[in-house]
């Protein structure tokens, strides 16, 4: 964890030491360092020898001080899931740039998924007196967010029992039912699904736009193509088990993935059984990779707009901080499907 409190203070360059060798009281350094030395009457000369008394001693406001005076410390508080993901290092890469611009900057922290981590993280945000929240949040982590008392604004999931909460998202049922139509334009008929067994709204609605889809196209959507796996499960655990689902499941002739992690060791899985993609079965994932651009076949995938979350999570959260609405911003950004070669090399269908 990044942003843990240290107790171990070493002792900084303080505004006493300023006024000392600037022969001045620490009142009037306090006024020139906060803008505040003409409003104040101190000469100009006075106040270019503070500052570069401060800039030469490399002085650094105290944040925490600064914020018990203001009510402001410029800090803005990033929780995600798992900042070694390939989407939330993306998005957490905006935010930075983007609050860079407003002039805050940011402490990140990752859930893992765990919700008395989240808990935890939370309570190193408010000892640090971030000025507003970006949260993914945990499942049952709605009364913690509720009870802040700053600007929240959630980002890839919300809850729907929190109706006035401000949020940015994507339309996770739309994009599942575009890639299932995909594949069934590209003549799969037997579909399964690979999900987790979380029942947060993002997962949900990507498990609903899956169904709807082969419903929509008369396929089966019953619960043998439908595989929900723990979270907390490592990178071999996954493998195995969706290596023994294929094994388990021959007639599948394509697979949609819910998650980018879950797709990479869907590749694995697939080729532990010597199944080849694209020929011998289909593949789509929900969220690009790297991996996925580069793998040979490539494989398709709904893509996130990645740069815009991260635009619209800053700018609605600044604006927050600016001048609070009464009316709740929700942001529902639209997916892409980028078709690759996974899903578009010719398939045997005849005995499907």
């Amino acid at each position: 964890m990044n942003i843990k409190p240290n107790l171990n203070f070493v002792k900084g360059i303080s505004i006493k030491d300023i006024a000392q060798e600037a022969g001045v009281s620490p009142t009037t350094v306090s006024f020139v360092l906060n803008g505040k030395g003409k409003e104040k009457r101190i000469s100009e000369q006075v106040s270019k020898r503070i500052l570069k008394i401060a800039g030469k001693l490399k002085y650094k406001p105290n944040q925490l001080a600064r914020g018990l005076r203001t009510g402001k410390t410029k800090t803005i508080g990033l929780i995600v899931e798992d900042i070694a993901n390939s989407f939330f290092a993306n998005v957490a890469k905006v935010v930075e740039d983007e609050a860079d611009k407003f002039g805050y900057k940011v402490l990140f922290g990752s859930t893992e998924d765990n919700e008395e981590k989240a808990k935890g993280l939370l309570e190193v945000l408010r000892y640090r007196q971030v000025d507003g929240y970006i949260i993914t949040p945990t499942a049952n982590l709605d009364k913690e967010i509720v009870s802040l008392q700053k600007p929240v604004v959630l980002m890839d999931r919300y809850f729907p029992n929190i109706a006035d909460s401000h949020y940015v998202v994507v339309d996770n049922f739309q994009g599942a039912y575009v890639a299932v139509s995909h594949l069934v334009e590209q003549g799969y008929k037997k579909i399964g699904i690979i999900t987790t067994t979380s029942s947060q709204i993002q997962m949900q609605q990507r498990l609903d736009g899956f169904v709807d889809a082969l419903k929509k196209h008369g396929l089966p959507a019953g619960k043998n193509v439908i595989k929900r796996l723990p979270f907390d499960l490592d990178r071999a655990g996954f493998i195995q088990e969706i290596t023994q689902y294929l094994q388990t499941n021959k007639d599948l002739d394509a697979l949609f993935f819910a998650t980018n992690y879950l797709g990479i060791c869907g590749i694995e899985s697939i080729r532990a059984i010597g199944l080849h993609i694209g020929t011998d079965i289909g593949m789509v994932s929900f969220d690009d990779h790297d991996i996925f651009r580069l793998h040979s076949p490539s494989i398709t995938c709904v893509a996130q707009p990645v740069e815009e979350i991260g635009r619209r999570l800053i700018h609605l959260l600044i604006a927050e901080l600016e001048n609070s609405s009464t009316t709740p911003q929700q942001v529902v950004l639209s997916l892409e499907l980028r078709k690759r070669e996974s899903s578009m090399q010719s398939v045997p269908h005849e005995n499907a």
